[in-house]
């Protein structure tokens, strides 16, 4: 089974008379196509962007320094009681006087770089490969531009501290960064050569930070999407490191702590419907659940497929919130609060979910779905843009 399931994956990247071949006779989309129409226009209009890091965006209300990442919780407003003083939190209502300078640059950033690089591995164009190298070395190895390898001051609450363990979701947003940078260096990029150490080391230092520093190991213990967050940061950044150690102990982690206490055995994820947005939650937690089990087993899907003795799975998640995505006005829920109707867009763990369990009405709802959703919070919500970075792992 699973040596059939490599074949077909490979037959897959290659196209559809390849996966023909493979034994695929209605088989998946084919992604390189619908990639290269979506992929190529966005591609070409960033070839002359210059690199904007958060090194030339001031943030006033920062304790640190000009590299230092800086961003405010989302959820948290002035009290009307209180002008002047301490925050208060209205879960799910998105403050739009809040600082999103740094977060912004860094969502385009993750945005922008796997673009060029997805779009450089479809047509060997070095135009698209050199653009992605003048943002990899604005953000991480130059000097006078780079950002510091840790997040001691993202989400932080005005009047109550400078930055929460929280904020280290924030980051969730350069992991296909990572995967755009391992592509660079499997392939041979041009001009990736030059500053592949100072990328691989700065990534070195933000992992090392994520896996020892407080915040980092608070966040880690986060029950819910926070949690599934760094295990995908974790997950991500070792690959480009080749850090097994830590890839061993994120597959154990997924498989004893995150799937037993975030999946029920029907499906649900109890955690993220509990909250204000129950149905973007529950597409988010998802999708990085689905994209840590098809990184960490190598594309395989065989963790999406690995169930608990008492049944719950990956696989059952997605199955359960498949006819949602399918048809949202059978959502059994309350809708969510804000944003009611940016949601579905084309989730990934359609596909992973798709691949991995030979799903073929999975795989054809994925890609009907919009991949290029515009609502700045959506986007925030949706880190895995890029699938070709994915299915050559």
């Amino acid at each position: 089974m699973i040596a059939r399931r490599t074949l077909l994956l490979a037959a897959l990247a290659a196209g559809p008379a390849a996966f023909a071949r493979a034994g695929g006779d209605q088989g998946p989309p084919d992604i390189r196509a619908i990639e290269r129409r979506r992929l190529l226009p966005r591609a070409a209009a960033l070839l002359g962007a210059a690199p904007r890091t958060i090194a030339a965006i001031p943030a006033a209300r920062s304790p640190a320094g000009p590299h230092d990442y800086y961003s405010e919780g989302d959820y948290w407003w002035p009290d009307p009681a209180n002008p002047g003083g301490p925050y208060v939190r209205r879960d799910g209502q998105s403050n739009p006087g809040k600082f999103d300078g740094h977060r912004d640059a860094l969502i385009a950033f993750g945005r922008d770089v796997p673009t060029l690089a997805a779009a450089w591995e479809l047509t060997g164009d070095r135009r698209f490969a050199a653009a992605a190298m003048r943002h990899l070395a604005a953000w991480f190895v130059d000097p006078a531009t780079r950002m510091t390898p840790a997040l001691d001051h993202a989400q932080a609450i005005i009047g109550v501290n400078q930055g929460r363990a929280i904020g280290v979701i924030d980051t969730l947003q350069i992991v296909e960064v990572a995967r755009a940078a391992e592509l660079f260096a499997r392939q041979e990029a041009p001009g990736y050569a030059e500053i592949r150490s100072g990328v691989e080391r700065w990534f070195a230092d933000y992992l090392d930070w994520l896996t020892a520093s407080p915040f980092g190991i608070e966040e880690r213990e986060q029950p819910n999407n926070h949690g599934s967050c760094w295990l995908l940061q974790a997950a991500a950044f070792a690959a480009l490191l080749g850090r097994e150690e830590t890839l061993a102990a994120a597959r154990t982690r997924l498989k004893t702590v995150l799937i037993p206490t975030q999946i029920a055995p029907d499906g649900r994820q109890p955690l993220e419907l509990a909250r204000t947005k129950p149905y973007a939650y529950s597409l988010f937690n998802l999708d990085v659940l689905a994209a840590t089990s098809w990184l960490l087993v190598g594309g395989t899907g065989d963790l999406i497929a690995w169930r608990t003795p008492d049944g719950r799975s990956i696989g059952g998640a997605i199955g359960w919130m498949a006819p949602f995505i399918a048809d949202k006005s059978a959502w059994p829920l309350a809708p969510d609060i804000e944003y009611p109707n940016g949601f579905p867009i084309r989730q990934p763990s359609l596909l992973f979910g798709g691949l991995a369990l030979d799903r073929a009405d999975w795989l054809a709802l994925w890609q009907r779905l919009d991949p290029d959703p515009v609502i700045g919070e959506v986007v925030r919500n949706f880190p895995v843009r890029q699938p070709l970075l994915w299915l050559r792992a």
